[in-house]
């Protein structure tokens, strides 16, 4: 099990190689990308945060985003002193066109499965993630 999963994970770092090549961003760019996309318009210092940076770090992950047209920075819709990060159309149709067939054939693969067993396997991916969130800290902080 432990070979599989493994294996999984290595495959999903090829594809997500292959997406920030295609995009001509680095690895790091492509993690706080994804963070935007998936969780929508946030602070700086949230999105450093939730991607493991430094707020140093970020500032220069997002001046790299933003002349590459994936990502801006915005005044915050209520508290107009804010400034809040978000992906741009230009990103979501980007990550479209990359990651869209796949998502289309894993959606066809999980039809294979019963409810009982898609509510397992989301358990157990969901238990797995919180795993490696829980770890990364750890070797953060021992580090």
């Amino acid at each position: 099990m432990i070979h599989e999963l493994r294996g999984a994970q290595s495959a999903v770092d090829a594809v997500d190689e292959a997406a920030c090549e295609a995009l001509g961003i680095n690895r790091t760019d492509g993690r706080c990308l994804d963070v935007l996309a998936r969780e929508g318009p946030m602070g700086a210092s949230e999105l450093a945060r939730r991607s493991g940076l430094t707020t140093a770090a970020i500032t220069l992950v997002l001046d790299r985003l933003e002349r590459a047209g994936y990502a801006r920075r915005a005044r915050h819709e209520s508290d107009r002193r804010r400034v809040v990060v978000e992906a741009t159309p230009l990103a979501a149709q980007r990550a479209q066109e990359l990651y869209g067939p796949l998502a289309d054939e894993g959606t066809r693969e999980l039809e294979r499965y019963s409810d009982e067993a898609l509510e397992l396997l989301r358990e157990f991916l969901g238990r797995e993630r919180e795993l490696n969130e829980r770890h990364a800290v750890r070797m953060r902080e021992s580090a």
